[in-house]
């Protein structure tokens, strides 16, 4: 039997161990708390993006090939960001490798090595949750696309975190001191425009139109370019076939409808905004194999034709911009041009609303190769009508209107000579004298013999004929 005093001092040990640990624990806080004081820490420090990458042995190669590439990127990724980095794995490289011809990656070229992995720096800190919140769209990386602008990649969260549709996630938000890595398991490389389209699932009917039609569109749009492409999406194609299965559309239409969406060069919006309300040349081609003419206005938004908008803007590819548009842009008709065009606002009401008598709108219209499309009309600005003394009344005006109207005939300005003097559809003839005098391109004769009539602007080409802008309205001889 232990005595009383033996027990007594065995529970004061017994307390005492239990104790100890609270003590151990209260002594490291105060230690940690003393060395803060300090200024020094003994708590660990979170790793950067690539300590991250280094301490992660599936992500070895994605290590060698910042080491390898142009541009120091790894101490680009040491900065302070913050960055996304979307991090391939070891067997995503090695697939990346095999698929085009690489046999290690000392054979990858490093400046296109450098672009490759700057596809995969986003320069923002984003979650997986911040990505599944946005649902899908675009964003940009580091890598530098057409014009100098930075490239576009496109995300999609409807199953998992997809990139490109190229590239899943599949471990999501590894912290790091100056940003986040998502490990993904495909290189993404760097995407063409077509590349984009056939990501989108939005923008599935152009992809299957591009496919279809004549030309071999889908080779042209992954040639080098650049390229500026109004890609409809597929609600504006369902809205364009109104129920028209797209295997029944011609495929020679089909492709020019397609080629009048593709302007040559990289066109920002910001470029279109600052050139304001103007016209530029599409890849179709309308009479004489010319370039069809393409209207933008940029008064409320960006608007092509009067017929389509920009919804989303400056998707960048290696060889040209996208932007998405909510309309498919048809062949335009020298109406479409007068009708999208506010400086012609009066010549439109003078064709429709004061001359009801004259069917101006179906006229102007008629298909190209069907008498009397196609056209070459002389068109007056609103100053050329707000000239005159009066408009005249319905049965003067109709005659005024078809003085400025040639038929069968698609007249643009290589082909006009000085002295030429048409007949137009009121059977008089005007005389056209090359140079102009002043600003004028071209000095205009009209039937009633008034020369103070000039030609300011050329060319704008329609699919059933071509418009020539008028600084004055012609009148035609009361004989």
């Amino acid at each position: 039997m232990l005595n009383k005093e033996k027990l007594k001092k065995m529970k004061i040990i017994s307390k005492t161990i239990k104790f100890f640990p609270l003590f151990l624990m209260a002594l490291v806080i105060t230690s940690c708390s003393n060395d803060d004081d300090n200024g020094g820490t003994t708590l660990p420090q979170e790793l950067n993006i690539v300590e991250t990458a280094i301490a992660t042995q599936d992500l070895s190669s994605l290590v060698a090939a910042l080491q390898a590439a142009d541009g120091d990127l790894v101490n680009v990724l040491n900065g302070s960001g913050p960055f996304t980095v979307l991090a391939p794995t070891n067997a995503a490289f090695a697939t990346f490798l095999s698929d085009n011809g690489f046999a290690s990656l000392a054979d990858v070229p490093t400046d296109v090595l450098s672009q490759v992995l700057l596809n995969h720096v986003i320069s923002a800190d984003l979650t997986s949750t911040d990505l599944v919140g946005l649902g899908s769209g675009y964003t940009r990386t580091n890598a530098t696309g057409a014009g100098g602008n930075t490239m576009s990649i496109y995300f999609n969260t409807s199953n998992g975190v997809r990139f490109n549709d190229v590239s899943s996630v599949s471990t999501a938000d590894v912290d790091a001191s100056n940003g986040t890595v998502h490990i993904v398991d495909a290189v993404i490389g760097l995407p063409s425009i077509v590349d984009h389209a056939v990501a989108n699932p939005g923008f599935s009917n152009l992809v299957a139109a591009l496919g279809a039609a004549d030309g071999n569109l889908v080779g042209v749009l992954t040639g080098a370019g650049p390229f500026t492409v109004l890609a409809p999406d597929d609600a504006a194609f369902n809205t364009f076939l109104d129920g028209t299965p797209l295997g029944d559309v011609p495929t020679d239409a089909l492709a020019n409808i397609l080629l009048n969406h593709v302007l040559g060069g990289t066109i920002t919006s910001t470029d279109l905004v600052g050139l304001g309300n103007n016209y530029t040349n599409t890849s179709a081609t309308g009479p004489g194999d010319n370039a069809i003419s393409l209207y933008f206005n940029t008064d409320s938004g960006v608007r092509f034709n009067g017929v389509s908008s920009v919804a989303t803007a400056d998707v960048i590819g290696t060889n040209g911009i996208i932007h998405a548009v909510d309309a498919v842009i048809d062949i335009p008709s020298i109406v479409t041009f007068a009708t999208a065009d506010p400086n012609f606002s009066t010549l439109v009401t003078a064709l429709t609303d004061l001359t009801p008598a004259t069917d101006f709108v179906t006229t102007l219209s008629t298909a190209n190769g069907t008498s009397p499309a196609p056209f070459t009309v002389f068109a007056p600005t609103n100053d050329a009508f707000a000239a005159l003394a009066a408009i005249p009344a319905e049965d003067v005006l109709t005659q005024v209107l078809l003085h400025h109207v040639l038929g069968d005939a698609n007249v643009t300005s290589g082909d006009l000579t000085d002295g030429i003097s048409p007949t137009m559809l009121n059977s008089q003839a005007i005389t056209i004298n090359l140079p102009g005098t002043g600003d004028n391109i071209a000095d205009v004769t009209d039937g009633a013999g008034n020369t103070d009539i000039g030609i300011i602007a050329v060319d704008v080409q329609a699919g059933n004929g071509v418009i020539h802008v008028l600084n004055k309205v012609m009148l035609p001889s009361n004989d």
